[in-house]
């Protein structure tokens, strides 16, 4: 489980583990809190009171400090499993839906033809599309794309970086996301 972790201002900065969200609890570094309470951590008793100490975490934490992630600066960092789910399972080509051990990473221009390996210039696609496809563009294959790549927000992002978001953690960060995002359109078409 790992809890999120906001600047004071709200900007996702880290997934962090419990043990870490601690750390930023007994430094007095948390500001404020959002979603539900996940871990209880117990310590040591007071030998005045009999007291045991005790930390209180929750989902979404909000630290003081000067956010280390400028959010127009952002370039969030392009791996196949992001890409995968960016993507929703789905070839570009084919529109068939696969298992992401039977994907690859397609470039829309071929590095053969001084393509590069970013965001916009990637796409998901099944093995045998991507190698149908081999080093020619789509317009060269005759093969047109059924969906346009995009670069993910800061907040896209950060659903994308995570496989076991929790409810509270998913709505917070969904409330966030750019109305044109496909994970957006995802989740309202399973509330539909």
């Amino acid at each position: 489980m790992k809890v999120l972790k906001l600047s004071a201002q709200g900007l996702p900065q880290s997934w962090i583990s419990l043990e870490q969200a601690v750390l930023h609890y007994a430094a007095d570094e948390v500001r404020w809190e959002v979603g539900a309470e996940v871990a209880v951590f117990r310590g040591g008793h007071n030998a005045r009171t009999g007291e045991q100490s005790q930390i209180r975490v929750n989902s979404i934490i909000g630290t003081r400090g000067v956010p280390n992630i400028n959010p127009f600066n952002l370039r969030p960092g392009l791996t196949n499993s992001k890409l995968f789910i960016r993507d929703r399972n789905v070839c570009a080509y084919c529109g068939q839906d696969f298992h992401e051990t039977e994907l690859t990473r397609e470039h829309i221009i071929p590095f053969a033809q001084n393509g590069v390996d970013t965001w916009m210039n990637v796409v998901t696609a099944c093995r045998s599309c991507n190698h149908r496809k081999s080093s020619r563009t789509p317009e060269q294959a005759r093969m047109p794309l059924l969906y346009a790549p995009y670069v993910p927000s800061l907040w896209e992002d950060f659903i994308l970086r995570n496989r076991r978001i929790l409810a509270d953690q998913m709505e917070f960060l969904m409330a966030h996301v750019p109305r044109t995002s496909r994970l957006l359109m995802d989740s309202l078409a399973l509330t539909d």
